[in-house]
């Protein structure tokens, strides 16, 4: 079950001992956000719940509710991998900073 509500997706766990799911908002900076169920509908909606709490939290303190990444990513990879990355992005004309992304978003597409 994928869990999104408001730009906020969730991830969640079986607890089959407490026969409970239990699970918490991601992407959160600094703060922790959970919520848990004892069936998916349930689970979905103390989600929702969670996330509804924790937006109206945030506009009683005056601050926006998460900190989104910067889009600036440092990689670290080998000279060879370099020397690859290069060589396909040039075959794709395209940038290496443009390559990357495809085949990034491309992954993500077919992990869900």
């Amino acid at each position: 079950m994928k869990l999104e509500y408001k730009g906020f997706r969730g991830s969640y766990e079986i607890d089959p001992d407490a026969d409970l799911f239990h699970g918490n908002v991601l992407g959160l900076s600094g703060d922790v956000v959970t919520f848990q169920g004892r069936s998916a509908g349930e689970l979905a909606q103390s989600f929702r719940d969670s996330v509804d709490d924790y937006l109206e939290f945030c506009e009683k303190l005056g601050r926006k509710p998460k900190k989104l990444p910067s889009g600036t990513l440092s990689l670290r990879v080998s000279p060879e991998l370099h020397q690859q990355l290069i060589e396909e992005a040039l075959l794709h004309n395209a940038s290496i900073n443009a390559f990357i992304i495809d085949v990034l978003q491309q992954n993500l597409q077919q992990a869900h």
